[in-house]
């Protein structure tokens, strides 16, 4: 995660990432990507694609990219891209 962070330059801003490699938050949260079609090129269980936005430990916003003709969120990520978080949380 420090990688990626790095490469996308949040260094000095408020945006963390956060690793979930035993998917216990994954699974808390219902976000388990559990559709065949992605899984079976996939192989191992993954998360769906999402942005989450919490203020002191509270979720105030959470999207997730996915639809019943695109489950893993490849081809509509918009619902969890940067442009629609800052409007609903600027929203909030």
């Amino acid at each position: 995660m420090t990688a990626w962070g790095k490469e996308m330059m949040i260094e000095d801003t408020k945006v963390t990432f956060m690793a979930d490699t035993r998917m216990e938050t994954t699974k808390a949260l219902g976000l388990e990507l559990a559709h065949p079609g992605p899984m079976g090129l996939l192989g191992n269980t993954r998360c769906k694609r999402f942005a989450m936005y919490l203020d002191d430990g509270v979720i105030k916003v959470i999207n997730v990219s996915e639809a019943e003709d695109d489950p893993a969120g490849d081809d509509k990520p918009e619902t969890s891209c940067i442009e629609n978080m800052l409007k609903e949380i600027a929203a909030l």
